[in-house]
């Protein structure tokens, strides 16, 4: 097809009015089509939308690329731009939650008290420390605010402190690509030094001789990490000593220090195999030597202790159990059960101290705490009341120490902070997140419920609403899921959903197959060949809130990002009728085009959750839930489309597609925007106040349409 110039009309219009009731008769924009043929398979296929990964792939068309989401950001603007005193109210209710002024509790390790610090009207983080006690002088590492000044996204990360304390390495993205370049900080001087290396993940680990460091180096095209490198200060980037490169492009690398300092560690890991190699700390010019051979479908995780290390492993384990072995004697042959396989637990990992072991564990869909005294072998199970909540290991550096420390969160209750005396079993609050206002959790009620899939597999699903709710089919109700890569979903406490909740909203997360709530199997029946079992779970989760009249169709909305963006593109192909508006936030909705494309970031680390399309079995399967490919011409929901031009992990082009194939078949009246965040990445803005702007637009779309506008 002939290129049109923007000034000749590259975005014609639609004629359709949308939601005219709602919404303003406006035409939106309708992208030009150019002829491009997928022949894989002998399935040749059209694909007319294609030319939009030109910007990603810098050619001919990436002006054009431009103008299109340009186009569309205008015509979402105009559509919205009644909502925007509401947006703004929104924001500000949301912002006045947050106490500005705050201070984090300070974590104890190697003479100091590390702590990080907020202000009034400031976007970022103060990284501070004290020596010795809480009332000596304040020493502030890093101010992200100043390093801030000047960008529209600025990312600081993986702050890692030299053994002695004197000096301090940091990761900086300021584009949003989450390509890190490395500083040094001489916490002495104050001086801080561009060490001159890029493309990294962002964090560095220290060998003990205090001047060595090891970090993770990225494809600068696919950002896959691929190898690991050791620097000596003062040295020269370029001869930094090459000491581990993957091979495997299915797998993620990195390296990390034992919290008892004794062993640094590189792990290569895929979804179903890993492989450890490590090094003495004290010994950084050292070879690395293997742990244990990679195995097909086995994964294991190592913890050094002082006499042994401890395997976290899925050898004949679904579940996981925890093993161990000798310091001098690593191989499989040699590991022996220290936690034997429980087929309703599923362990998740293992917090290290001299004389206590506490195991994060999950059963029932919930999470746990046990800890176990290492020399009499006793073991205590952490209990907690409510019906669903989330609990994990929070601020642990210290190895000699008998206080262990831990976060506990539910829908109703706002994040924690405690402190356990491993001895005594003293449990002490140190600090709940402090909701201004006035919040009070008896007006709220939270719920676990239980929906029945199609196979009759029971799906959890976590429920919070205002009390006083009454079922009677009425209530808005937004359901939330991910369902992938394993990670769990858990109940957590947001501030900003009581925005929603506090106007009539309930909000529900649907802990789908694809996570690992309820153990490994749940991950392995909701993944490859067993995907669709993820969207069929998410419809038969809002059909039970619809038959239990917790809320209607008509009042029914879909949420999900990333991955869970997949999970919403699925689920309005395969059921539109049971929602009444969508919001899609960076999704992975062209599975087929990027799984075949090796070049796009991060395919190849994904071949084991979602197949290799290279076989036809998979792409078959693919590209018969893939939710660009299986777009029809009928009715769809309401739908709220985000990306980031900078994108990392899903790039723009997908949902761009997606929303411009959608806009030219759709039949219905419904609104759909696409918004492209011009500046930022899948993350979104780095700024810890800038996010509830994208929260204040998507909660401003779905009181829309429920005719709320205070």
């Amino acid at each position: 097809m002939k290129k049109i110039c923007l000034s000749l009309l590259v975005i014609s219009m639609s004629t359709a009015p949308f939601q005219s009731q709602i919404f303003p008769d406006l035409k939106a924009p309708i992208a030009d089509k150019k002829q491009h043929l997928r022949n894989i398979h002998g399935d040749k296929v059209n694909d007319p939308y294609y030319w939009m990964i030109d910007f990603f792939k810098k050619g001919r068309d990436s002006t054009q690329v431009v103008d299109y989401l340009t186009a569309e950001n205008s015509y979402w603007e105009s559509m919205m731009k009644d909502t925007e005193p509401f947006r703004e109210k929104l924001f500000q209710e949301m912002k006045a939650r947050i106490k500005e002024k705050d201070e984090s509790v300070p974590v104890f390790r190697k003479g100091y008290y590390y702590y990080t610090r907020t202000e009034t009207g400031k976007q970022y983080f103060k990284y501070c420390r004290k020596k010795d006690h809480l009332s000596a002088p304040e020493e502030i590492l890093l101010d992200v605010d100043q390093l801030a000044e000047g960008h529209a996204y600025y990312s600081a990360s993986g702050f890692s402190i030299s053994p002695d304390n004197s000096k301090m390495i940091y990761g900086v993205d300021d584009v949003s690509r989450r390509q890190y370049k490395l500083f040094l900080k001489d916490l002495d001087t104050g001086k801080t030094t561009d060490l001159g290396i890029k493309n990294t993940t962002g964090s560095a680990t220290w060998a003990n001789d205090n001047k060595t460091i090891f970090y993770t180096g990225k494809n600068p095209e696919t950002l896959l990490t691929e190898k690991i490198f050791r620097h000596s200060l003062g040295t020269d980037p370029s001869k930094d000593v090459l000491v581990y490169e993957e091979k495997d492009k299915t797998n993620y690398i990195g390296v990390g220090k034992s919290k008892n300092e004794k062993v640094i560690m590189i792990v290569s890991s895929a979804t179903n195999s890993s492989e450890t190699r490590y090094i003495n700390a004290n010994e950084p010019n050292a070879t690395f030597k293997v742990f244990q051979p990679r195995m097909k479908d086995v994964l294991y995780d190592i913890t050094p202790l002082e006499d042994k290390f401890l395997i976290t492993t899925n050898k004949d384990a679904l579940n996981f159990k925890v093993m161990e072995t000798p310091l001098d004697k690593t191989g499989v042959g040699n590991w022996k059960d220290f936690m034997p396989h429980r087929k309703d637990v599923l362990m998740e990992g293992i917090s290290e101290f001299k004389n206590y072991l506490v195991f994060s564990e999950r059963q029932n869909g919930l999470s746990q705490l046990v800890i176990l005294d290492r020399r009499t072998n006793k073991r205590e199970h952490l209990k907690f009341d409510e019906p669903t909540y989330t609990v994990y290991p929070s601020g642990n550096p210290e190895y000699n120490t008998d206080y262990f420390r831990f976060g506990y969160t539910s829908m109703i209750t706002p994040s924690s902070q405690f402190e356990q005396n491993l001895q005594t079993g003293k449990r002490t609050l140190l600090k709940q997140q402090e909701i201004l206002g006035g919040y009070n959790k008896a007006n709220y009620v939270t719920e676990r419920l239980f929906a029945t899939a199609k196979d009759g597999t029971k799906i959890p699903i976590s429920i919070v609403y205002k009390k006083g709710l009454k079922k009677d089919g009425k209530n808005p109700l937004l359901l939330y899921a991910y369902g992938s890569y394993g990670s769990s979903m858990d109940a957590t406490f947001s501030s900003t959903r009581l925005s929603l909740l506090d106007r009539g909203f309930a909000f529900a997360i649907a802990h789908i197959r694809g996570g690992q709530e309820m153990g490994r199997q749940w991950y392995e029946d909701g993944k490859m060949m067993k995907k669709k079992n993820t969207f069929t779970d998410f419809i038969n989760a809002g059909e039970y809130l619809v038959k239990e009249k917790y809320t209607s169709p008509k009042h029914l909305y879909a949420q999900g990002g990333s991955a869970g963006g997949l999970l919403m593109g699925a689920i309005v192909n395969m059921k539109p009728e049971l929602w009444n508006g969508a919001i899609a936030q960076v999704p992975f909705v062209d599975v087929v085009n990027t799984m075949l494309d090796e070049s796009i970031p991060l395919t190849t680390n994904e071949y084991d959750e979602w197949g290799n399309p290279n076989n036809k079995a998979a792409y078959d399967y693919m590209k018969s839930y893939s939710p660009y490919e299986n777009i029809e011409r009928k009715n769809y929901p309401n739908i709220l489309v985000t990306t980031g031009l900078h994108d990392s992990q899903v790039q723009y082009f997908e949902p761009a597609k997606w929303v411009a194939k959608l806009r030219d078949l759709k039949t219905d009246k419904n609104v759909l925007f696409l918004k492209t965040d011009m500046k930022y990445g899948h993350g979104g803005a780095s700024g810890r106040f800038d996010y509830l702007k994208d929260i204040a637009l998507e909660y401003a779309f779905m009181f829309k349409l429920e005719g709320i506008d205070k």
